[in-house]
């Protein structure tokens, strides 16, 4: 399992960054649940492993996850598919480790881009990947679940990696 020490975000610098394993799933579902209203399922997440998606957690001192994100390579770019810190843990900078692990793996596999969508009710996230430079590219209408019978669009984000020193 390829592991990586957090201890430039964290103390003590005892936390752990390693691949996603289906015996992480139930912890994950957890998190999202806590996470989101509109949660991803088992399913969607077994279903990335089985893919072979990019999946890590990053996992505190006594090994409880604290964040994990799930990306999947698409011809020149990373498709960025889920992000999410435990939301006790949220505004430590986690999000910004998650997201340069995201960035250095683009890198590695020579990909030009990292491409998202995000709620447009998600103003923390927007201003985030605002922050760290990615670009409004589109819209995709109805693209989220919302409640009752109503549908939320995405706004569609790019990140350009080529020729690019992005580290945050």
């Amino acid at each position: 399992m390829s592991q990586v020490p957090v201890s430039e975000i964290f103390s003590p610098a005892s936390l752990l960054m390693a691949t996603m394993r289906a015996q992480d799933v139930e912890e994950v579902v957890a998190i999202e649940n806590q996470a989101y209203p509109f949660p991803w399922t088992r399913g969607n997440f077994l279903d990335s492993l089985n893919s072979r998606y990019d999946a890590w957690v990053v996992r505190e001192p006594d090994g409880q996850i604290a964040g994990y994100f799930l990306a999947m390579p698409v011809v020149d770019e990373m498709h960025l598919l889920n992000i999410t810190v435990r939301p006790t843990l949220q505004g430590k900078k986690l999000g910004r480790f998650l997201l340069n692990k995201v960035i250095a793996l683009t890198r590695e596999a020579k990909m030009q881009s990292i491409l998202l969508e995000v709620r447009p009710s998600n103003p923390r996230a927007l201003a985030f990947y605002q922050h760290v430079g990615f670009q409004q590219i589109g819209i995709r209408k109805n693209y989220y679940p919302s409640t009752g019978t109503t549908r939320e669009d995405a706004i569609v984000m790019r990140l350009m990696i080529v020729n690019q020193d992005h580290e945050f």
